[in-house]
């Protein structure tokens, strides 16, 4: 039922969550969403009479439409006039709405009842339709409202669960990233641009005739610029997924108790049988307001069986991805990288892991911070000795994720463009060195614009002739 599925259909969909819940707004956009205003609460005319197609077996009190932006209070009927809900309603012509197009927003009472009531009536005028999974934010995209960044950035701020993340969801949506992808791009075209006009026009006097080197110099800092980038995604796509701690020690050196004492629940088998944890078991933690998740690996030592070598292969590859690794080992045996662990199974001790030695409430030993750095005496049994631990992790998780620079690669589809165009600006540079002519340079930046044009999606071949006749006054 509903109108037939086109680019300008009007749409409608709830916009809130399903479920139970004092108000659900529903929301409507398109060229019609006027006319389900008027058909669902018999809106009066611009004379105050009742329109005619208003008209119906018992026609409801003539109620006035509402005036833009501001909120009513309005009675909603069904096509024979029989009540549906009372509901606080918006009316946002376009362009300056949410999508571009005229909106209307129908905050009705929550109940599902409600919801399938109004919804159902508004498909059976005929001028809606349902709207596809994200088609609101399409439709801002194709109206020029938000770029790809900013809408994928909207798709983050619903799913956020943490402050790191709204916050970083937060000023992607405000076009921090978008600002700095198109500044990149603008460099490319305006370098393009003199590269172009060099070619075309090589005997025009307000052109430079060494204009192809000197257009390149910004290029170079815009590669420098790339691989930065590059090198910060790790850590802004640890912010929406998660920080990874593997937590790596010799069997029975209580990793498992470690780690349910973290998560502060009992999320792993713990026994005195060395090799218990044979697979790798996670937890999800909020550190700093960022999500973390922890994992308790198989004990690293010379495997008893197939199981327990898949368990040990399973625990180093954990290893290699994680962000931070916790050591953990006998308080007896002292902070022992390895412990009991043979050359073969060992993973490689580096820089800013933690040693945690476990245990002390079978020692004469203080529990807390060893003394040594990122070194720390515990019991995982009692607890005694943790808050220092945790305080740690929580401090590297947030001097590790937090910056003031504007977050750029966040999503694998960012990390493949910003590649895919610094290697064409790489070649289009290594090109201009060796000499092998600026038509080539000059397609090589074509190609690295192009990419970062995609991620927000601003791909746009007016761009270099507006640069060139501009600059150059080619077209005087």
């Amino acid at each position: 039922m509903g109108a037939p599925r086109g680019p300008t259909d009007t749409i409608i969909a709830l916009a809130s969550g399903s479920g139970r819940a004092g108000v659900a707004v529903i929301r409507v956009s398109g060229p019609g969403s006027a006319g389900v205003l008027r058909a669902l609460t018999r809106f009066s005319g611009p004379t105050g009479r009742p329109d005619p197609a208003d008209v119906s077996r018992e026609t409801p009190p003539p109620q006035s439409f509402p005036q833009p932006r501001r909120a009513v209070v309005r009675s909603l009927f069904d096509e024979i006039g029989d009540f549906l809900d009372e509901a606080l309603i918006l009316w946002m012509p376009g362009p300056l709405s949410y999508t571009g197009e005229d909106v209307a927003e129908l905050h009705v009472h929550g109940g599902a009842a409600v919801v399938e009531a109004v919804i159902g009536a508004a498909l059976r005028t005929r001028i809606c339709r349902i709207a596809e999974p994200g088609e609101f934010t399409r439709r801002a995209f194709d109206s020029g409202r938000m770029d790809l960044t900013q809408a994928e950035a909207i798709g983050d701020l619903i799913d956020a669960e943490t402050e790191g993340q709204r916050r970083q969801a937060g000023r992607l949506y405000q076009g921090e990233a978008a600002r700095v992808f198109e500044n990149w791009r603008g460099l490319l075209v305006s370098a393009m641009a003199a590269l172009e006009a060099s070619i075309d026009f090589p005997d025009e006097a307000d052109i430079p005739g060494e204009i192809s080197l000197s257009a390149l110099e910004p290029i170079e800092a815009l590669a420098v610029d790339l691989e930065s980038a590059l090198g910060d995604a790790g850590r802004l796509a640890s912010v929406r997924e998660g920080f990874r701690i593997a937590i790596l020690g010799p069997p029975n050196a209580g990793k498992s108790s470690l780690m349910n004492r973290l998560a502060h629940r009992e999320a792993a088998i713990v026994s005195p049988i060395a090799g218990t944890t044979r697979d790798v078991v996670e937890v999800r933690l909020v550190l700093s307001g960022y999500p973390v998740w922890v994992a308790d690996t198989a004990g690293l030592r010379e495997a008893a069986d197939a199981i327990e070598a898949e368990g040990i292969r399973r625990a180093l590859a954990r290893a290699e991805e994680a962000d931070l690794r916790i050591w953990v080992s006998d308080a007896a045996e002292g902070p022992s990288q390895e412990g009991n662990v043979s050359r073969e199974t060992s993973s490689t001790f580096r820089d800013g892991d933690l040693r945690v030695l476990n245990k002390a409430d079978l020692l004469e030993v203080s529990p807390g911070a060893a003394g040594a750095e990122d070194v720390f005496v515990v019991s995982a049994q009692t607890g005694a000795g943790l808050d220092p631990l945790e305080k740690r992790l929580a401090q590297i998780v947030r001097d590790r994720l937090e910056t003031d620079e504007a977050p750029l690669i966040t999503r694998a589809r960012h990390r493949e463009l910003v590649e895919e165009a610094l290697a064409a600006v790489e070649r289009g540079l290594e090109g201009a060195r060796i000499g092998i002519g600026a038509e080539l340079v000059s397609e090589d930046l074509r190609l690295a614009a192009r990419a970062l044009g995609r991620i927000t999606g601003s791909i746009d071949a007016e761009d270099l002739l507006e640069r060139i006749f501009s600059q150059f006054c080619v077209g005087k």
